[in-house]
């Protein structure tokens, strides 16, 4: 029994605190794509952390945590994220294990990550720089480094081909940049990876799947990043749809039974590529300043717009989503009406589906006003959400044909309303 959780829209969509939320009714939670590209955030007793490759579940007793082998490690920026989550006293020894075959980042992969950026001028893709890209090349190019490599003698053998082979790269991008002083610090971030449970991840996981075990998997980012059905090329360098459970983790689909979609009640994008409802004026700075849009990794604000069904309704086919939740519905608390996408016009014709090349023609918005939930009492019940709320659930609901099962209206994990 796993259940998908996972990002509909172009990810920061509020995955990690949901999966804190749902993590006590699992017995594994698993990541299974993405990097420390990706950050996770949750309110933890008023401390906002936040978790780039590390599974949410890790403040939770129950769930044992697996970091799957479709997820790519910076041992620099994992011993970070360890060492913080120590400090208040999360066990990862305890609560962690780490695919064999989840792929390393190198040193070498975040100057690639520069160079390649670089080329590309103002087409830039608003690349994190973080190494994930050319690390999941060298993963497709049979190249890459692995975490069960961190056990073998040859090691360091295998990182100098590796880095050598980086190296020419670097010389064509005409590139110059040093690795030197991080390469020590990966090496004695790699010890401490060595230190926690290195495990066969999928036969551990398939395991506690044949016990009766519970799990769910956890995705980074968002559907609309997907390198296959994404915005591309404004697009991450892994799938992040729920087919990527399977192969991030060593699955079969028999095994999913759920797909649960997470979407906020408007829109978000980091970086560059297309976004039809963008708002670029002062409508779009009142919802990043509400809804405190800006990245968690990388701090850079983001670009807010009205939700866009198109969009949505197509991720929701390509997950085949079972369970809808939306989040950041307070925030949409400051308006007297709210917008929703239904179908984009592009040129003379109407379009309820996304086009194979998104950025190649102007797309204007076709919006419907639903009026605003404009509300000053607290919200803890479904009894307590005003009226319009419900008809935006409800309409939410009408358009895509997935019932609303979570809508959450606040930072903290008892701001969640189920339906």
């Amino acid at each position: 029994m796993v259940d998908v959780l996972l990002g509909l829209q172009w990810g920061d969509e509020g995955k990690g605190k949901i999966v804190d939320f749902l993590a006590p009714n699992y017995d594994v939670v698993a990541r299974f794509q993405g990097g420390p590209n990706a950050g996770h955030t949750l309110n933890i007793e008023g401390k906002r952390i936040v978790l780039r490759t590390i599974p949410s579940g890790v403040f939770c007793e129950r769930p044992c945590n697996l970091i799957g082998n479709g997820v790519v490690i910076d041992p620099i920026e994992f011993l970070k994220e360890a060492k913080e989550l120590e400090a208040i006293g999360i066990n990862l020894r305890k609560k962690l294990k780490i695919s064999q075959k989840a792929h390393l980042i190198v040193p070498t992969h975040r100057l690639l990550d520069a160079a390649s950026e670089a080329a590309k001028g103002e087409e830039k893709i608003g690349s994190t720089l973080k190494g994930i890209g050319p690390a999941y090349m060298d993963k497709t190019g049979r190249n890459g480094l692995r975490v069960g490599d961190l056990q073998s003698p040859d090691l360091k053998v295998k990182f100098e081909q590796l880095k050598k082979k980086h190296l020419e790269l670097l010389s064509l991008y005409n590139y110059a940049g040093d690795s030197g002083e991080l390469e020590k610090k990966w090496f004695e971030a790699a010890d401490y990876i060595r230190s926690l449970d290195i495990v066969s991840g999928e036969y551990f996981i398939n395991e506690k799947l044949r016990e009766g075990k519970l799990v769910l998997a956890e995705g980074a980012q968002g559907s609309m990043l997907d390198i296959d059905f994404g915005t591309y090329p404004f697009v991450t360098s892994s799938n992040t749809i729920s087919a990527a459970a399977c192969t991030g983790l060593g699955i079969p689909p028999t095994a999913i039974r759920d797909v649960m979609g997470i979407i906020k009640a408007y829109c978000t994008r980091v970086g560059g590529g297309p976004f039809p409802t963008e708002l670029t004026d002062a409508t779009g700075e009142d919802l990043r300043k509400a809804g405190h849009e800006f990245g968690a990794v990388t701090g850079r604000p983001r670009r807010c717009g009205w939700l866009d069904l198109v969009a949505v309704n197509y991720t929701i086919m390509l997950n085949g989503v079972t369970k809808l939740i939306v989040t950041k519905a307070d925030v949409l608390n400051i308006f007297d009406e709210v917008k929703v996408c239904e179908s984009y016009t592009i040129g003379s014709d109407e379009h309820k589906s996304i086009p194979f090349d998104i950025t190649a023609a102007p797309i204007v918005p076709n919006y419907t006003t639903l009026k605003g939930w404009k509300t000053d009492h607290a919200m803890k019940t479904a009894a307590d959400l005003p009226a319009s709320l419900n008809d935006f659930m409800q309409y939410v609901h009408d358009k895509t044909n997935v019932g609303v099962s979570i809508v959450s209206i606040g930072a903290g994990r008892d701001q969640l309303v189920t339906f």
